[in-house]
């Protein structure tokens, strides 16, 4: 591994550093994460001493959150004051904890519903060299509904030559749950590919929006909700058995057995899912999900626990033909046990990047990943119909279930009740 400096963009030889972290906070808004973001933010910027002989800070940082507040409220669209709120926290956090007092710049945020993205970069350093900053959203709920789907950011750092440069995505989402859905969360992520689109990179055909794979480094986030497909007549099914699958998580050979029934595992071995996706050892760590709430290590016995918050990544020096290696680096992916207000852990990564080719591409063409021959994604030309038929029905769907809670005092059911005896009162009145 090259070692960077205390900078890594001031390095001849660049090799940025990207700390990504996600966290599926329960639809608790204003109270989904602690005040102090450390154990989430600093564990990363302790490592990366690991990369250098001086403390190195992320030169980019993405953060992520699925059911940032209230269904009713996401839906009607009243997420602003929570997204604000969770940057104006991020920021301070971030800079309070840079081991050489950096200081960041918010380069684009973005939220649907309830799932949310945030990106910093360095003030003194990459930040200075983002172009083309781009948001785009999608849903694939019923009806293309935002309660569930994702959110993507796209930036284009230039070279400091001037040259055209490299393109950043991420792409934050949230899919369908529970362990039977695996058909679901799979269409979700095609119409994903499809539908989360953006406008032509530099050196590309006018008027052509591409998918997120038409980018050179592209990182995907999120509450996956794959789960753990044990077999009726494996040792650790059933309920009767869920002490014995606890016991098999806090080692890491039980957990090296057991994430061979990781859905997302087996579905990307077969091609299904995240073609061209690299993924840590996510089994060195103990599942995200589902915990008790207010317990720092206590599994709930209501769901099998699983690892479905993940962060996955590719790079256009990455090779097509396999998905074993790849040029970046992981230097940490990992969850956050402390974090004891929702019923997932938070999970954060820490990747290096490659460096710059010493020959860039010729032109004005930015490098793209390469994919697998036998994959090529393709905008849906029907995008724009299903994502505003999905928004629309959000607004209202949202606007009337949020009416019915002021109406109940807080709880919808009971706004239905009200609403019910008001309307028979008025009835009666006129009638009289």
């Amino acid at each position: 591994m090259e070692t960077t400096t205390t900078a890594a963009a001031s390095s001849g030889s660049e090799r940025l550093l990207v700390q990504i972290a996600s966290y599926n906070t329960a639809l608790q808004g204003f109270h989904g994460v602690p005040q102090d973001l450390v154990d989430w933010l600093s564990p990363t910027l302790k490592v990366s001493n690991f990369l250098s002989r001086g403390r190195c800070a992320p030169d980019i940082v993405a953060v992520g959150f699925q059911e940032l507040l209230p269904l009713h409220q996401g839906l009607a669209g009243l997420s602003t004051g929570v997204i604000q709120d969770r940057n104006a926290l991020i920021l301070s956090q971030l800079e309070a904890h840079a081991p050489n007092r950096e200081r960041y710049t918010l380069v684009a945020k973005v939220v649907n519903v309830g799932v949310a993205l945030l990106v910093y970069a360095i003030d003194e350093g990459v930040s200075r060299r983002i172009h083309d900053v781009q948001t785009q959203w999608t849903g694939c709920g019923p009806a293309f509904m935002g309660n569930k789907g994702a959110v993507g950011v796209r930036f284009r750092v230039q070279n400091k030559d001037d040259g055209p440069g490299e393109s950043y995505t991420f792409v934050c989402a949230h899919l369908t749950a529970h362990a039977n859905k695996l058909a679901a969360r799979i269409a979700d992520y095609h119409h994903i590919v499809g539908s989360l689109l953006f406008p032509p990179l530099p050196g590309s055909p006018s008027g052509e929006h591409t998918t997120m794979y038409s980018t050179s480094h592209l990182f995907f986030l999120g509450d996956l909700n794959f789960r753990l497909a044990l077999p009726q007549t494996n040792p650790y099914a059933g309920s009767a058995n869920f002490g014995r699958i606890e016991a098999a998580l806090d080692t890491q050979s039980g957990r090296e057995e057991l994430k061979e029934f990781d859905q997302l595992l087996q579905e990307r071995r077969k091609g299904t899912v995240f073609q061209g996706f690299r993924e840590g050892e996510f089994w060195s760590f103990k599942c995200s999900y589902k915990f008790k709430i207010g317990e720092v290590d206590k599994y709930s016995h209501q769901r099998t626990p699983a690892w479905t918050d993940r962060i996955l990544y590719t790079t256009y020096s990455d090779s097509s033909d396999t998905t074993e290696n790849s040029a970046i680096t992981e230097v940490l992916y990992t969850t956050i046990p402390s974090y004891t207000t929702s019923d997932h852990k938070p999970v954060v990564a820490l990747l290096l990047l490659p460096p710059a080719p010493i020959v860039p591409p010729t032109g004005d063409h930015i490098p793209l990943l390469s994919l697998p021959l036998d994959f090529a994604p393709r905008p849906d030309p029907f995008t724009g119909i299903k994502k505003y038929t999905g928004r629309v029905l959000d607004r209202i769907i949202g606007i009337v279930w949020w009416l019915l809670v002021i109406i109940g005092v807080g709880n919808a059911a009971v706004g239905i009740g009200n609403f019910i005896l008001g309307f028979g009162a008025w009835t009666w009145w006129k009638s009289r």
